[in-house]
């Protein structure tokens, strides 16, 4: 009995000491939480008024969501009182890394955001690329795809955003 009696004693001495840390970073957490929802809505509201693909606001809608949970993750740890300077630097390096691994396929996505969002051709329109030729019929975050006369061709979008592009369509000179 006399066990128990120390036992809980220690117990309830680490509660009073840890107990309000460990509230306030469950706080700390749901405030960013409600702010990464505040914050999301607020781009879709934008976003919808402004006419954007969808693709678009959907990647910077869930990329915002989930930096704001990452950083109140960690902000709520540190306000816990555990020391989070090796998570941090943990978490430049795997990003670095990640980055490092699919420079490619984040060019490929970047260059197809920027696509998506200056339009430089609609789906539809005839262009030629790198020394192919054909229709438009998707433009994706990744690949662009081409119809030509008896092939389809799945250009890169990093290709159709470094190299020339030569747009066939009389409407596109018109406006011009």
């Amino acid at each position: 009995m006399e066990n128990f009696d120390k036992i809980s004693t220690i117990l309830f001495t680490q509660l009073l000491f840890y107990g309000p840390k460990i509230a306030l970073a469950l706080l700390v957490f749901f405030a960013f939480w409600v702010a990464s929802k505040v914050v999301s809505n607020f781009i879709m509201r934008i976003a919808g008024g402004a006419g954007i693909d969808t693709h678009i606001v959907n990647l910077f809608r869930q990329t915002s969501k989930s930096a704001l949970l990452i950083f109140g993750g960690v902000t709520a740890l540190g306000t816990a009182g555990i020391n989070v300077s090796g998570l941090v630097a943990g978490l430049g390096l795997l990003g670095f890394a990640i980055g490092f691994a699919l420079k490619d396929a984040l060019s490929n996505l970047l260059s197809g955001v920027l696509i998506l969002i200056y339009q430089p051709f609609k789906v539809g329109e005839e262009v030629e690329v790198a020394g192919l030729k054909g229709v438009v019929t998707n433009i994706d975050l990744r690949y662009t795809t081409l119809k030509g006369e008896s092939e389809v061709f799945l250009i890169p979008n990093s290709t159709l955003f470094t190299k020339p592009i030569t747009i066939s369509s009389e409407d596109k000179m018109l406006k011009k």
